[in-house]
């Protein structure tokens, strides 16, 4: 038996032609679609990038007791589960933040890693000379800054297409599955940091989207409010759809290998992505700062199970990137530690029709909402005070994305008593402040049954005090630190 994840960055799930979209150009999703069961009803657990990939390794939330950071001692690691058990792991990507302080210990739990450089800010090629930047893209000043000088640099080492991080990335993943096809008992990760700003993307990609357009360079958005005119606008959102439509190519020669080499019979293919992106809906762009909205929170999931034989079928099922875990674990015959509170998918495909896998799931960012979703109502809880105190961060790896936590941080760290998954070991307890003002936004009632664009918050007792009972029961389930109810005001 063998499998293959793909993971991208910031794929939209309403931009793909399963999902509903009738202008985006993604032929090989509709063809992944006919061949796997697409799940209706996914949602990202925590935000954004690190936290995301720790919830797929853990099989459990990490939005709850600290923020960005790398895998901890006493984690359950998937991939070093299964190396424990003679699976062999193999991660292939351009994803830098692997390879940054707060990510630094993902990686190398894999029996073997690759990785691309260039996407994004990567610190990748050096040039001291100030380089010809636009504008309006050199106008950011700090760590904003550095990345979209970074971003310039690199751009002109992809001239071509094969150059560019993401057609590397496909191809070494390739280059994986024809060299062990007749192996047995492996699991690939491709992993893909597009369709994630920068929407860099070769001209053969942007031709498929042809509009008149003779504004500023404009690929990149701010995490802010849409400030840009509607032609800005637009124009990000199809330089978006071009680097979708480049992700898609390269699906597509995955899928071409796998026929080729007939893996469909003992291969499991899974492909989600972290979290969505907001493209100018709700008058926002990108992620994190703002509810989260659907565009955001409810992704795509695609999967082939070559035991169970079911495509071109859809599940409603509630499931997240926690069920991963317990997925490969289970299909692989390793045992699922019982602290992973995910669920195996095939058990929510066999769930259909009767008592569900799951009634609710949680999302969110560390210190921002906690949200709860049953499938038809959003409750996302705000912190209760403006300061939005009680936040500590529980962690024994103090370390940010791009850098170690500051003494100044530490000052006050106080030893934790030990919560239900550390294995008996006492985390340190790190005063937290956060730059979310998720406050101001209030508590967030929507029911998607009536307005599935969450246009229209509503007022609803008797839903909020069952979505209240819902989020809570889940916190206690997911060990949550006590501060936590104090801080949304639950009692």
């Amino acid at each position: 038996m063998k499998a293959i994840l793909i993971l991208f960055d910031s794929l939209n799930r309403h931009m793909l032609p399963p999902y509903g979209c009738d202008w985006v150009h993604a032929p090989n999703f509709n063809r992944l679609a006919k061949r796997s069961v697409t799940f209706e009803n996914s949602w990202v657990g925590s935000m954004p990038c690190m936290p995301a990939r720790r919830d797929l390794l853990t099989g459990r939330y990490n939005f709850l007791h600290r923020s960005w950071g790398p895998l901890e001692p006493f984690d359950d690691s998937m991939p070093a589960l299964l190396k424990q058990h003679g699976v062999y792991s193999h991660l292939v990507s351009d994803h830098y933040h692997y390879w940054e302080p707060g990510g630094a210990t993902y990686h190398s739990q894999y029996n073997t890693w690759e990785f691309v450089r260039g996407q994004e800010g990567d610190p990748w090629k050096g040039e001291i000379a100030e380089p010809d930047i636009p504008e309006h893209v050199g106008q950011f000043e700090g760590y904003r800054g550095q990345l979209f000088r970074q971003d310039w640099i690199n751009r002109k080492y992809m001239s071509k297409e094969e150059l560019h991080p993401q057609a590397e990335t496909f191809g070494k993943g390739i280059e994986f599955i024809r060299t062990n096809r007749n192996e047995d008992r492996w699991l690939l990760q491709i992993e893909a940091f597009d369709p994630h700003e920068p929407f860099f993307s070769h001209q053969k990609y942007k031709d498929l989207y042809p509009h008149d357009y003779s504004g500023k360079h404009f690929d990149w958005p701010g995490y802010h409010p849409v400030q840009e005119t509607r032609e800005e606008a637009e124009h990000c959102k199809y330089e978006y759809a071009a680097l979708l439509s480049m992700c898609d190519d390269y699906l597509g020669r995955v899928l071409d290998v796998m026929d080729e080499c007939g893996l469909w019979k003992d291969t499991m293919l899974i492909v989600t992505t972290d979290h969505g992106f907001l493209l100018g809906e709700h008058d926002w762009w990108a992620k994190n700062i703002m509810p989260f909205y659907n565009e955001i929170a409810r992704t795509p999931l695609f999967v082939w199970d070559p035991r169970e034989q079911r495509q071109d079928e859809r599940c409603g099922g509630l499931t997240q990137l926690i069920d991963l875990a317990p997925t490969l674990l289970d299909f692989f015959g390793v045992p699922v530690p019982p602290d992973m509170q995910g669920i195996p998918l095939r058990t929510t495909l066999h769930s259909e029709g009767s008592k569900p896998a799951r009634e609710a799931v949680l999302f969110g960012i560390h210190g921002g909402h906690v949200n709860c979703t049953d499938g038809r109502y959003v409750y996302m809880r705000a912190p209760a005070r403006p300061d939005n105190t009680p936040l500590n961060n529980y962690t024994l790896m103090p370390a940010h994305m791009a850098s170690m936590f500051a003494v100044s941080e530490l000052q006050e760290l106080e030893l934790a008593e030990p919560f239900s998954f550390t294995k008996g070991i006492r985390t340190l307890k790190i005063p937290a402040s956060s730059y979310l003002q998720a406050h101001k936004y209030g508590t967030l009632l929507f029911d998607l049954e009536q307005d599935p664009g969450q246009q229209h918050p509503i007022r609803n007792e008797e839903a909020e005090i069952r979505m209240i009972g819902l989020l809570s029961r889940l916190m206690k389930e997911h060990d949550a630190p006590q501060e936590q109810y104090e801080r949304l005001g639950i009692s």
